[in-house]
């Protein structure tokens, strides 16, 4: 996840003159913590072959390190609260925290750790890590869009990022289904997750 010198090379007449793409943000090299109250991480799964159900976690913690010379340097960790899972029905909820998927009560917590990080575009960049699920850790890949910077109301420093990557809900022991009579199972194999980021820069 990283911040990055965003150079790019222009031409004028009569020579070639560099400019920058946008401010310096090396005074953004440092640690930040993930605010959950304007943060979103969520997913979406295939239900019944012909829809998609869409959750989210609503409790977690989260720290990034930035490194806004080298990308490679930037870093993440993230815990999210089993329990804390919502889709907006509380009978699906009550059922997702049980045995036949999270298994919250035994498995509280998913947890995201990076291993390396690289920019793909200007404001761009893939972390590569692995996640989590009850007893299972298997490696993921993130892709991330830098959202942008600012000082807030209150004078806290902040960034922003969106990512998203795909994962095998079976691959964690997340296998429960059931048979369809059209044909098909209930629900899908392939979960979308998506993370909506603001962090706050540590004092």
């Amino acid at each position: 996840m990283g911040l990055f010198n965003r150079t790019k090379t222009v031409t004028a007449a009569p020579a070639a003159v560099r400019t920058p793409a946008g401010p310096d943000l090396s005074h953004l090299t440092g640690d930040w913590a993930i605010d959950a109250t304007h943060s979103e991480i969520g997913f979406s799964v295939r239900h019944a072959m012909v829809t998609n159900v869409k959750g989210r976690f609503t409790e977690y913690d989260g720290k990034l390190h930035l490194d806004g010379a080298t990308p490679a340097n930037s870093s993440a960790d993230l815990v999210i609260k089993v329990a804390s899972v919502d889709t907006n029905q509380a009978q699906r909820d009550e059922h997702l925290r049980t045995g036949d998927f999270f298994a919250a009560e035994t498995y509280p917590e998913i947890r995201f750790r990076s291993t390396s990080t690289e920019q793909r575009g200007e404001d761009s960049y893939r972390m590569h890590g692995e996640l989590t699920i009850k007893d299972t850790t298997r490696p993921v890949v993130l892709d991330l869009d830098f959202t942008g910077s600012a000082t807030d109301a209150y004078g806290a420093e902040r960034v922003g990022f969106e990512g998203r990557t795909v994962v095998d809900r079976t691959e964690f022991g997340l296998s429960y289904n059931a048979a369809l009579e059209t044909g098909g199972v209930l629900i899908g194999e392939k979960v979308k997750l998506s993370f909506d980021i603001s962090a706050v820069k540590a004092a």
